[in-house]
């Protein structure tokens, strides 16, 4: 059962992954667009980096209190 579901989860990242990055075709030659859509082109840098640093700190502590734990059942 447990095989099935990782399977599963990875088939719905992959699906995931490809409907997400998939790029509006260009404007046709010879229109003026903005560079980025939509207009205000807003950097998502930010937002993206915390989340990423909050991941890895959590993803630490977590491995710190497994092995804090297994060390104290030894």
């Amino acid at each position: 059962m447990k095989t099935s579901k990782a399977t599963l989860l990875s088939v719905l990242f992959i699906c995931l992954n490809q409907i997400l990055l998939a790029a509006p075709p260009p404007p046709p030659s010879g229109t003026s667009s903005p560079p980025c859509w939509p207009p205000p082109c807003i950097p998502i840098d930010g937002g993206v980096t915390f989340l990423i640093a909050a991941g890895a700190a959590y993803g630490v502590k977590k491995i710190y209190d497994s092995r804090k734990k297994t060390s104290k059942i030894s």
